[in-house]
């Protein structure tokens, strides 16, 4: 629900300004030392320019959409960084994505504005392409045992459904079920700002 903001062309989203903070801190100690991450879904592209820049290690490739690719572009450019590359063209329901393996994986309010099939297919891919150990990493809202968490959330989930049938804040026990039939396995849920959480999955 947040509106976003264009300057000089670089949209920007008040969320991503807000926990782009409290993610690094759990991303900083889960990722792995070295290696290629791809960012699933990197919307406007400041968590992508943001996490690069703080993870000098890491090669940090954003995706998503084509209709979202200027935004993003825009992001990379400005940050001007060695290790941040894309956009990579991905629609997470595609048969076959831009790459095959990486180390790790992040995708950040993608699960509750995807549909069902959109998730079940981000899933999937995830498992595909992430070498054994890897992680997934998640962050957003979700429902525990078909309860939303808070107020505010159990708005959103009714706005969002609003505006499309197909979104809405998806429960633990489904993504934890999805995730085990893609190869993958819940090892952390992380409390975070604002009612969201950070799954931490890893590939069997």
């Amino acid at each position: 629900m947040d509106e976003l903001r264009n300057t000089r062309e670089r949209p920007r989203s008040p969320a991503c300004e807000r926990n782009r903070k409290p993610i690094l801190e759990v991303l900083r100690p889960r990722l792995p030392a070295g290696g290629t991450v791809l960012e699933l879904g990197a919307g406007t592209g400041q968590h992508a320019a943001y996490f690069a820049g703080h993870l000098p290690r890491l090669r940090w490739l954003a995706s998503d959409r084509v209709e979202n690719h200027p935004g993003i572009r825009a992001w990379i450019e400005h940050a001007g960084l060695p290790n941040l590359e894309g956009p990579l063209a991905l629609d997470v329901t595609s048969e076959e994505w831009p790459v095959n393996q990486v180390d790790a994986a992040f995708s950040a309010n993608t699960a509750h504005i995807m549909s069902w099939p959109a998730v079940k297919a981000m899933f999937a891919g995830a498992g595909r392409i992430l070498e054994p150990g890897a992680p997934f990493l998640l962050y957003g809202p979700f429902h525990y045992h078909g309860e939303p968490t808070s107020k505010s959330n159990a708005r959103f989930d009714e706005w969002l459904k609003d505006e499309d049938p197909g979104m809405g804040i998806r429960d633990i026990d489904d993504i934890q079920a999805l995730a085990g039939r893609c190869g993958l396995a819940l090892e952390e849920d992380i409390a975070m700002p604002a009612n969201n959480r950070t799954l931490v999955f890893r590939r069997n």
